[in-house]
């Protein structure tokens, strides 16, 4: 249970709007912030900016 505590599973939705979505974690004492990643989208053919969502 302690596990999903300091690091908790997000998800990276991309922001060219086609609906791509990455799955990750994150260490909330490094980006206790939303996290911003530039990853490739498959669907648009390039990287672009992934916007974490809760």
């Amino acid at each position: 249970m302690a596990r999903h505590d300091l690091r908790p599973i997000i998800k990276l939705r991309s922001t060219a709007g086609t609906g791509y979505t990455y799955v990750t974690q994150k260490s909330r004492r490094n980006d206790p912030d939303r996290m911003v990643l530039r990853k490739y989208d498959p669907v648009a053919g390039r990287h672009v900016d992934f916007r974490e969502e809760r």
